[in-house]
């Protein structure tokens, strides 16, 4: 193959044993039957080696699919045909932390853990926190523009993103703006490439937005005896001028399920709001007395508080567990994203056990309740060709449910190949046709993730 003796003459380790590539076919998104493999997997260790792989695609024809970690969840850095796989697996450095600018400059590579872990040492704080973020990179979160739990008090992974160094559908090098905190000079390009899933160009190097780390922190567990009841509390909370980092949501069948393989002492009620407070150790405690008093108000069945950092720490490690836990109940598990007003959490959450128990499919649902980001795990068997139909509506009927609650099809994992055929009805039409026309703008030859969104 000439494309494999190209990037080895150009000293750019490559994977291409069957063998070696066979893992690259997949992602977190749904295992389909028809298994595409890439051509190759190239592993560059700098912007010049991306450069030179685009152009050596962009010769012999080839599409290139941009990875991190590959937990994708829509299917978004998976290969089609005649494509390969950039993996960032070499560019995983941390290039810069300034405390003076509260700015980090990092490789795509980067996992998100190590980048707080790092930061930390310093006194500061990166605050999106993608449920994997242990094994996610940063290069993927920017993809995705991914959020998390503590979105609702300080938003997505976009709102840290400063300056992007990005490879072109040409090979060229596109810096997006400079590394300071307020910019308005020309478009913002920045905003553009993040949550663009990989199809505009290839990230190679970002500068993030740093904040002072909060000082203290406490996690509330609040039982209900209905979601309507936990949805309202929500509104409580807010209402009484607290604003949580966090404010997660998890119905009977998620917290029961953790309980079951996770075992970590939580209670079975209909519903649990998960509240995290932050800041200043007087203002957590001054906040935690209103939010205490609000969620008895509220009618709350039972609340738990953690004690110390180290239970903290443990119900967070329940939480995160969630998706793991749902995968146990069958062999497989699709975990769906969907983001509607505050006010329409509880029709969504009701309407989704509705259609999940008239099509027989089992489901956990949880989500960030703080920003109307909704997450229903199903556990299928794909195996089953009936539950695969009966899955089928269930996902129509919940995308279709979204958008009539004057919500969206996506919060934070994206469109990928999996969502695409709903883009449109999501949409309005004139910011559809544009976004083609910008997709055709960056990238005319369609080399870069052409499975994705359109």
């Amino acid at each position: 193959m000439d494309i494999v003796n190209e990037l080895k003459h150009a000293n750019i380790e490559i994977l291409s044993n069957k063998t070696d590539i066979y893992p690259y076919a997949f992602d977190t998104g749904p295992i389909s039957n028809e298994v595409t493999l890439p051509l190759l997997v190239a592993l560059p260790e700098s912007t010049e080696d991306v450069q030179t792989i685009v152009k050596i695609c962009k010769k012999h024809n080839l599409k290139i699919i941009s990875r991190g970690a590959g937990t994708c969840h829509t299917s978004g850095c998976k290969p089609c045909k005649n494509s390969i796989i950039i993996h960032f697996s070499k560019m995983n450095k941390i290039l810069e932390i300034n405390k003076e600018n509260l700015t980090a400059i990092v490789e795509p590579g980067v996992i998100v853990g190590q980048l707080q872990r790092e930061v930390d040492r310093f006194g500061l704080f990166f605050p999106p926190d993608p449920s994997n973020l242990r094994v996610s990179t940063i290069g993927g979160a920017a993809a995705l523009s991914s959020g998390g739990p503590r979105a609702f008090k300080y938003g997505t992974t976009k709102d840290y993103i400063i300056n992007l160094e990005v490879v072109l559908s040409d090979g060229s090098v596109m810096h997006t703006a400079v590394d300071v905190a307020k910019n308005v000079t020309g478009y913002n390009l920045t905003q553009l490439i993040v949550g663009s899933e990989g199809t505009l160009g290839i990230i190679t190097k970002l500068t993030l937005r740093l904040i002072p780390k909060p000082e203290y922190k406490l996690v509330t567990m609040a039982y209900f005896n209905s979601i309507d009841g936990a949805a309202n509390a929500v509104n409580s909370v807010i209402d009484s001028l607290i604003t949580p980092c966090t404010i997660d949501l998890l119905d009977k069948n998620t917290i029961d399920t953790i309980e079951k393989f996770n075992p970590s002492g939580w209670l079975s009620y209909d519903a649990m709001l998960l509240i995290e407070l932050d800041g200043s150790k007087i203002e957590v405690e001054e906040n935690n007395k209103k939010l205490y008093e609000v969620l008895i108000k509220s009618d709350a069945a039972k609340i738990v508080q953690a004690a110390n950092a180290e239970e903290n720490e443990k119900i967070w490690n329940a939480r995160r567990s969630a998706f793991a836990c749902t995968a146990k109940l069958k062999p497989n598990v699709i975990t769906e994203d969907v983001a509607v007003p505050r006010e329409n959490i509880a029709p969504l959450i009701k309407k989704i056990a509705q259609i999940c128990k008239e099509n027989d499919i089992t489901v956990c649902i949880m989500g960030h309740a703080g920003d109307g980001n909704i997450h229903p795990n199903f556990a299928l068997d794909l195996s089953d060709k009936s539950e695969v139909i009966r899955f089928k509506k269930v996902k129509d009927e919940l995308f279709n449910t979204a958008i009539k609650l004057k919500g969206t099809l996506s919060g934070e994992h994206g469109i990928g190949s999996e969502k695409k055929e709903y883009l449109e009805k999501a949409l309005d039409k004139k910011a559809y046709e544009y976004m083609k026309k910008i997709k055709e703008l960056f990238d005319p030859e369609n080399m870069f993730n052409p499975n994705l969104m359109f």
